[in-house]
């Protein structure tokens, strides 16, 4: 771990939830590969979606919010319209594990880096099912290296 993360605190809870996700967002809406997937194609507003994500994460990390959604049929419909790739999920967990390293370090920090992911590869196996992507590839739901290379050095 390297000198900086040892002082940043841990994620204690929802309010440190809220900055973590409403950075990850602002990053991820402006980044050129996936922003346009929040931005163009679902026409996501990060007012609206900020509660809702924060819940999701909230009960991922802590078990102390209220989340009955269904986490994967909104990264369905926005397959369905522009196929989401390993390089997409990969990207998601760069920026995922950015936000967290440069705010957080600590077990829960960790945690979330992992359960991200765990959750980004899972959503890409289950969209992609061993279809080609469109590039005509077998997309087998690896993420792509840089991503496995930035948790590394963190």
């Amino acid at each position: 771990m390297h000198s900086a993360a040892r002082d940043h605190a841990d994620i204690a809870g929802r309010a440190d939830l809220d900055l973590v996700l409403r950075r990850f967002y602002t990053a991820a809406f402006a980044d050129p590969l996936i922003g346009p997937f929040f931005t163009e194609i679902a026409g996501t507003s990060l007012d609206v979606h900020l509660p809702r994500i924060t819940d999701f994460w909230e009960r991922a990390l802590f078990r102390t919010a209220d989340y009955q959604r269904n986490a994967f049929a909104p990264h369905a419909a926005l397959h369905s319209v522009e196929p989401m790739t390993a390089a997409h999920f990969g990207r998601w967990v760069q920026l995922w594990h950015a936000t967290i390293d440069g705010l957080h370090a600590g077990p829960n920090a960790e945690r979330a880096k992992a359960q991200g992911e765990r959750i980004a590869l899972a959503m890409l196996k289950r969209l992609s099912d061993g279809a080609p992507d469109t590039s005509g590839r077998q997309n087998l739901g690896f993420i792509p290296l840089a991503a496995v290379e930035l948790r590394a050095a963190a």
